[in-house]
């Protein structure tokens, strides 16, 4: 046999490797995917129904449970959240909403993975869309259902590390405009102007005025939280060490996670409330690390996520820093509070 020919064999017998391979990484990846249409035993109950954004004393939330009904918007009663849940047909992979308004962060389809924001409205019919530049990390609604806001990852996929970068893109329903990008507003730092390559934002929560806004900014390997004012396009650094602020309903108090010396790299936060007036700090009664962006439940409860058996779970904690961790609402996610 020439050298030739045996280099041919040899591409041939490769690429035949490779196919097989190709055709075994589909067949499994199908195999995961009908497992996911199957329900698990002593997991939530889960069926299709009627679903809105006008429904007081609800909660809504990414359902985790396994079955057909998996990352479909879930609605359970506020008083009783462990109830089986109701679930409309529009699948998310980050939501939340406000006053009839919601924003839907969703794969859209494709060989390569492709993402997008949809705006919905009160009965999670998709109103526009918007293609994102990555995968999906954090959403947020104003109290008035005007203003959304979503974060992507560009680069990598978690807080963790350092190695990422992110677009915070804001979206205003009345007028139309859309801000691509946190990254175009001023950054202000003691009154004098601060330019950075590195500035990455997320974690966007919402002020009652439709124009005043808190988020994360980091840079040079610390983070920050800075105000931002939407009208003048600027971003005021408050404070640092400050990620994925979420501003209590009565506008006083900020809930966020804060970078703790000494605990793990891959678990580095607690959970913290900030006094807007005295600056005070407090730390919650939760031990472990969460890396979610907490939601204010009622005026003195937070609601947040941890990994849980089924992907995750909904937890809550009163934010005073007393009282101890209660499992809420099992194999759920990105929470929204439909108050009565």
């Amino acid at each position: 046999m020439t050298h030739t020919l045996r280099k041919v064999l040899l591409l041939v017998l490769f690429s035949a490797l490779l196919a097989a391979t190709a055709v075994v990484s589909v067949v499994r990846a199908a195999d995961r995917a009908g497992d996911r249409e199957e329900a698990r035993p002593g997991g939530p109950r889960a069926s299709s129904g009627a679903v809105g954004l006008e429904q007081p004393g609800r909660l809504l939330f990414r359902n985790l449970a396994w079955g057909p009904d998996r990352d479909m918007i879930a609605s359970v009663p506020l008083t009783a959240p462990a109830d089986a849940r109701t679930t409309a047909p529009q699948g998310c992979l980050r939501f939340h909403a406000a006053a009839g308004t919601g924003v839907c962060l969703r794969r859209a389809g494709g060989v390569v993975p492709r993402y997008e924001a949809l705006v919905l409205d009160s009965a999670l019919r998709p109103v526009r869309s918007f293609e994102v530049p990555g995968t999906p990390t954090r959403a947020r609604v104003s109290p008035s259902g005007r203003l959304l806001a979503w974060t992507v990852f560009v680069s990598g996929d978690s807080y963790a590390g350092g190695s990422f970068s992110t677009r915070t893109a804001l979206y205003d329903t009345r007028s139309g405009v859309l801000v691509p990008s946190l990254e175009d507003f001023a950054v202000l730092d003691g009154g004098r102007r601060r330019q950075a390559a590195d500035h990455n934002f997320w974690g966007v929560t919402f002020a009652a005025d439709d124009n005043r806004f808190y988020a994360t900014l980091a840079t040079g390997g610390r983070t920050h939280l800075v105000e931002g004012d939407l009208g003048a396009r600027e971003l005021r650094v408050l404070r640092d060490n400050v990620e994925c602020p979420s501003l209590s309903p009565d506008g006083d108090r900020i809930a966020f996670k804060k970078r703790v010396a000494g605990l793990p790299d891959d678990a580095p936060w607690r959970l913290y409330v900030l006094d807007l007036a005295t600056g005070a700090e407090t730390g919650l009664a939760e031990q472990r690390s969460v890396d979610d962006q907490a939601l204010w439940y009622d005026d003195g409860t937070l609601l947040y996520s941890l990994p849980g058996d089924f992907g995750g779970d909904l937890w809550s904690l009163p934010a005073t820093g007393s009282g101890s961790p209660r499992l809420l609402v099992r194999s759920a996610v990105s929470p929204a509070v439909l108050p009565s």
